[in-house]
């Protein structure tokens, strides 16, 4: 698993791959944080915080984490590399989790940087340190285990197919699914209590409840086991 991981961790940055993939959420979140005026604008917001951040990134991460995980499968099959990996004294379970861990480290280094916004503002506040930590930590926190099941998705996506574009277009689709699509159903129903149910089957509601600052083991449970789901999947995919 070790082997894998580390070679798809170089291989995301000897080409130029791992450099776009975060240059581009860091531009993007930057614009739209200190730059583009709008609701996300933190400067046109006059109080301190980086809720723009944690409203922006997991829309952001529906394109980020598939563009990621596209190739981990994919990308053996076309280029005709998946017979030589298959021979390979690693069990199926392995393979897919060193390629997994891989997609996630490399989301998670794109994230890491954010950590500026939050000490700039905090700086910057009046006086200075009034911001909600807690808030922050926890959405902080709910993001990481957001990508976890973003690049789940992509990963048992990816196996689907030999062609990228068909895998990234599937991962968005079952990503924006599971993160909003279970709060669309929701709305049209008049019971409180299925509502309730729906929204509870989808990640937005445990992405929000992570970000008021609490890390309930429910949502962790939650988030782990989505992950552990499209990860077994993809094992039993490329098994077949």
């Amino acid at each position: 698993m070790i082997s894998i991981f580390r070679k798809e961790l170089r291989s995301f940055f000897s080409n130029a791959t791992g450099y776009i993939v975060i240059g581009i959420f860091l531009l993007l979140t930057g614009l739209f944080l200190w730059v583009i005026p709008g609701q996300y604008n933190i400067i046109d917001a006059g109080y301190a915080n980086v809720d723009g951040l944690f409203y922006l990134a997991p829309w952001l991460f529906l394109f980020l984490c598939p563009a990621v995980s596209m190739r981990l499968f994919a990308e053996e099959k076309q280029t005709g590399t998946w017979e030589l990996l298959v021979t390979k004294p690693l069990s199926g379970l392995q393979l897919v989790l060193g390629k997994y861990f891989a997609g996630w480290v490399l989301v998670a280094l794109a994230l890491l940087p954010t950590l500026i916004y939050y000490f700039s503002v905090s700086y910057l506040a009046e006086p200075a340190g009034n911001i909600d930590s807690g808030a922050f930590w926890g959405s902080f926190i709910g993001l990481f285990f957001l990508a976890g099941v973003y690049v789940a998705i992509g990963t048992f996506s990816s196996s689907l197919s030999n062609n990228q574009i068909i895998s990234f277009v599937v991962a968005l689709v079952l990503s924006f699914f599971f993160y909003y699509g279970f709060d669309l159903l929701a709305s049209f129903f008049t019971s409180g209590q299925a509502i309730q149910y729906l929204e509870s089957i989808g990640i937005n509601s445990h992405y929000k409840s992570m970000s008021r600052g609490v890390i309930d083991s429910r949502d962790v449970i939650y988030f782990v086991s989505v992950s552990v789901i499209f990860i077994l999947a993809t094992v039993k995919k490329i098994k077949n």
